[in-house]
């Protein structure tokens, strides 16, 4: 593979890009990225998904199995812009690398298929770019495939996912007829040339057949601008003549306000509309001095509103977040980071706000997928990492990086929880020792991966996002750190709550000697909504509870949380506030009152009415329209609600939620009811109470 470094120095910061690339498994993401990498010069050939040979799916593990399991960045130039781009995984057990790269990255293309259009994955991608405000636009992929219909997928991004997709390319035919693209914008046809692979084309008039049609799209597509945009509204009722320019500068202050979403049409597999959307990327997407600042929080006060402001520029002091982190072949460490404002030079000293502690910066890269080109800095606007020596760095996923004149902590990323684990047994003394400090490595590069060692059995427990996430771990630890482990049965990863508010008092008195220890801490729990995760609040008196113990009784408590009083689960979804106590000046110390908090908390739980929530996955199953009644039945076997079927021609989707604790070998069970022909996807969608027989089954369990 050929790379061409691009010399990001001599681009101005408006003509920078930061984009990223999501979808639903198998839409075509990472095929597009293939195109756009080679349509802009950064490699000599087309790799495939299919043949393991794209420049992005560079894990091993990724090319055996035809998916993206980790977000690759690179860069390109195009029309004299520089872009950054990151290939996000489309399976929800990778959603985390979606998650941090949608919180750094200015814009997004939504890679949609033509025949499938809005899948669960979608929804999923969709909801991150929404939470972190990110515009985007939507490419319909996939024209070339019989059944596609691009109309229909239209259609469904403004019903499932809220959006106002705005077209502006028609089709030239869809299926084994698909030859291009009309700009209904420009009012022109486009073309590709076979012989070279799609990098040339052929612009010219709208077919005599098409004009009808695509008159109709354009009238609709300027309706839909102006609906969204004043200043074009005014131009479209006086009866002005609009120029392509004046149309592409309205849509563009749509897009940046994701007020609307530009929507294209192609074929990636075939090399068909990836140069209009490259033009698309540079005309409707941001760049970073559209943003114009960042704000962050105030390091004394991370809870509090962001209120420390930096001006977008090299000259600004440094505000950097890191949004990645991964091990590399030597045994160091590459932490990926977006620099917001000033520069992240080679030789400097920065302060990691997160942690609190200096970070020197001996070596920075930027990144084209696993290969690397060394630089000596990362301007305003840019993204590059940084390369450290192993045990060197404490950098992790969501630190700030800034200037310690200077200190600001930017907000970090939401991490989601995990949903089932498994247990490890190392086969030899050799493996055990090598196992540790690999899970540490694996848990630093993911934070949706957990590491914990049960305290009854002594085992290793590690949680994920799915099986096949666990799957990737557990195939790691043995390419990649050579450790051998039998794997226990999944586990799915309960959650207690309460159901009721409850006070709880603890008075931990013990003599030892002449001096003895004391701690008395009061407190009362209530639950919150669902989802409202644990909440702590100190409200005792200095009086009651010197400030010197007050650390002590959360630790105490959180300790308490993470063991639950039913079955060991961690608990979620309420609020202990600490409300009082007592201490004696000489006997008390930090001990007495972690036990205490401690012993308080669990006898509040006891009284709450403890509960056992477990994960319920919404669940989506296409399959052909013969296997709907078998498919159905099963799901209904495994205690499935079914939310809705949607027919498309020959198919039917199922939208259901379902338990984590029945899905266990679904997609073995359900390869065979439909003989391969079906196809699920599978995400967390809430935690829900868990049926009281079932619930006294796993305490019987859990106390044998």
């Amino acid at each position: 593979m050929t790379q061409k470094p691009v010399d990001t120095r001599a681009v101005p910061l408006d003509r920078t890009r930061n984009i990223g690339i999501m979808a639903h498994v198998d839409a075509g993401k990472t095929t597009t990225t293939e195109r756009i990498l080679f349509y802009s010069g950064v490699t000599s050939r087309i790799g495939e998904v299919d043949q393991g040979s794209t420049v992005t799916d560079w894990m091993q593990q990724e090319q055996e199995r035809g998916i993206s399991i980790t977000a690759a960045a690179t860069t390109f130039g195009w029309n004299q812009h520089v872009v950054n781009l990151i290939d996000t995984p489309g399976h929800v057990d990778f959603t985390m690398e979606v998650e941090r790269s949608l919180r750094v990255l200015d814009g997004a293309i939504a890679v949609f298929c033509a025949v499938a259009g809005v899948e669960s994955q979608s929804e999923t991608v969709w909801r991150q770019a929404d939470r972190y405000k990110v515009p985007r636009l939507a490419f319909i992929n996939k024209l070339d495939r019989d059944g596609a219909d691009p109309d229909r997928v239209v259609a469904a991004i403004k019903a499932r996912l809220g959006a106002h997709p705005i077209v502006i390319q028609l089709a030239l035919g869809t299926g084994a007829a698909f030859g291009g693209v009309i700009d209904l914008i420009a009012m022109r046809s486009r073309t590709w040339d076979t012989a070279t692979f799609g990098a040339t084309f052929k612009d010219g008039p709208i077919p005599h057949a098409q004009m009808p049609a695509a008159s109709r799209a354009r009238e609709a597509m300027i309706e839909a601008i102006a609906e969204l945009d004043d200043e074009l509204m005014v131009a479209w009722v006086a009866g002005r003549e609009l120029s392509a320019e004046a149309i592409r500068t309205a849509l563009r202050r749509i897009t940046l306000s994701n007020r609307g979403v530009p929507t294209l049409v192609g074929s990636a597999f075939k090399n068909q509309g990836i140069h209009n959307l490259l033009d698309a990327v540079i005309d409707f997407l941001p760049s970073p001095n559209d943003f114009v600042e960042v704000r962050g929080r105030d390091v004394a006060d991370p809870a509090g509103a962001p209120t420390i402001i930096r001006t977008i520029g090299d000259d600004q002091p440094l505000a950097a977040l890191a949004f990645k982190v991964q091990n590399d072949d030597h045994g160091g460490q590459l932490t990926f980071v977006r620099v917001y404002a000033g520069c992240l030079r080679v030789g400097d000293a920065v302060l990691d706000a997160t942690k609190g502690h200096l970070e020197q910066i001996g070596r920075l890269v930027r990144m084209f997928a696993n290969h690397r080109e060394d630089i000596r800095q990362v301007e305003a606007g840019m993204i590059g990492a940084v390369v450290s020596t192993a045990g060197t760095s404490k950098l992790a996923t969501g630190d700030t990086l800034c200037d310690p004149r200077f200190p600001l902590l930017l907000d970090a990323m939401t991490v989601p929880n995990a949903v089932m684990g498994v247990a490890l047994e190392p086969e030899t003394d050799e493996d055990h020792a090598k196992l540790a400090h690999a899970l540490e490595r694996l848990a630093i590069e993911d934070p949706s991966f957990h590491v914990r060692t049960d305290a009854d059995s002594g085992q290793i427990v590690i949680s994920g996002m799915g099986e096949l996430h666990l799957e990737i771990v557990v195939d790691r630890l043995r390419r990649e750190y050579g450790v051998k482990a039998r794997v226990g049965n999944p586990q799915v990863a309960y959650r207690e709550t309460i159901g009721l508010r409850a006070e709880g008092e603890n008075r931990f008195v013990r003599q030892l000697g002449p001096r003895g220890e004391y701690g008395h801490v009061k407190l009362v729990v209530e639950p919150t909504d669902r989802g409202g995760g644990y909440v702590y609040e100190n409200r005792a008196p200095a009086a009651d509870i010197p400030q010197e113990h007050a650390p002590a009784v959360e630790a105490g408590v959180t300790e308490a949380v993470e063991r639950g009083v039913l079955s060991g689960h961690p608990m979620t979804d309420l609020r202990v506030q600490v409300v009082g106590g007592s201490y004696h000046p000489v006997d008390s110390n930090n001990f007495a009152f972690k036990v205490a908090g401690s012993k308080a908390f669990v006898a509040a739980a006891n009284k709450a009415s403890p509960t056992l929530l477990e994960p319920v996955m919404s669940l989506e199953v296409v399959t052909p329209d013969e296997y709907v009644g078998e498919v159905l039945g099963d799901l209904h076997a495994r205690r499935g609600k079914v939310a809705g079927i949607t027919a498309r021609p020959g198919v039917q989707t199922v939208a259901c939620f379902v338990p984590m604790a029945s899905m266990f070998g679904y997609a073995t069970d359900l390869r065979s009811k439909t003989r391969g022909r079906a196809t699920h996807s599978l995400e967390l969608d809430h935690y829900a109470e868990v049926p009281q027989q079932l619930r006294n089954d796993l305490n019987r369990v859990s106390r044998l």
